[in-house]
């Protein structure tokens, strides 16, 4: 078993790789926030405390990752509604290099990644590792640049280096205001869901299998742009009547009531590439 540390171990992707490799028997060291609490259910070994992991250098880091065989880097700045375009991204490109340095000095074995399926060229419905890559937020320009550059960082160290592109990822612990608690919150309240036409084309995935699929690389060591996503091509309008569909009330759905917003791209569908185990 590995000794794995994980920055945004209480997020809403972290918490769910650190509940995977727990099961998988590792050791984890979750990166918190002072007074952070992981949520109910969701243990670490140990943690690492800082008010800000973006603004650590890599001296700081080092002391830290003593021992530490895999570091899976899921922290960000993700804050709804203005992390898209906001220059705290350009923050997190610059503190990522500096633990990465440091998971190099330190002599951590493997370094994975997280990424975004909206480095792709967009829209998309079959979108692969090697598909045109086309950032149109600062958001995903920070993301791919961070990948290119630790993409030719890392192969000349004893670090391996694996980027996971999160495709759409709904479940435990998701924001409120996003489409699947949103839907779900109308429903149970017996109130009108208000949606867009719902022609979008999109590719869905449970956070907890997103979750089981990063800590297979660790798992595999699997290397470069790995797509965490389910393969499948959903429309938003299907996703949200099989959801009202639990409740008994199709009747509550108002399509076409909401624009679909301009840079709403048509299609993201990703195809998996994901080697599990055995495989």
């Amino acid at each position: 078993m590995k000794h794995i540390l994980i920055t945004g171990a209480g997020g809403f992707v972290g918490r769910q790789v650190l509940k995977a490799l727990k099961g998988k028997g590792h050791r984890v060291t979750a990166v918190l926030r002072p007074g952070q609490q992981l949520p109910a259910g969701y243990e670490a070994d140990a943690a690492v405390v800082t008010p800000d992991l973006f603004s650590e250098d890599e001296a700081w880091w080092r002391e830290r990752l003593g021992g530490i065989d895999c570091v899976i880097h899921s922290a960000w700045y993700v804050e709804p509604g203005k992390y898209l375009d906001n220059p705290r991204n350009l923050d997190c490109v610059a503190g990522s290099i500096a633990l990465a340095k440091a998971a190099v000095a330190a002599g951590a074995g493997h370094f994975i990644g997280i990424g975004t399926c909206m480095e792709y060229r967009l829209p998309g419905d079959r979108l692969a590792v090697d598909s045109p890559l086309e950032p149109a937020t600062l958001y995903a320009a920070a993301k791919l640049a961070l990948y290119h550059m630790l993409g030719h960082f890392l192969p000349g160290t004893a670090t391996t280096f694996s980027w996971c592109r999160l495709f759409y990822l709904y479940g435990e612990g998701e924001y409120a205001a996003r489409l699947v608690p949103y839907v779900r919150a109308q429903l149970e309240k017996g109130e009108t869901v208000k949606l867009s036409a719902g022609t979008q084309l999109r590719d869905y995935l449970d956070v907890a299998e997103a979750g089981r699929q990063i800590a297979t690389v660790v798992e595999t060591g699997q290397t470069g742009a790995i797509n965490i996503c389910s393969g499948k091509a959903v429309t938003i309008r299907a996703l949200v009547e099989s959801i009202a569909d639990e409740y008994g009330r199709r009747d509550l759905l108002e399509f076409g009531t909401a624009a679909i917003h301009p840079s709403d791209p048509a299609a993201v569908v990703g195809i998996p590439n994901l080697i599990r185990p055995g495989g």
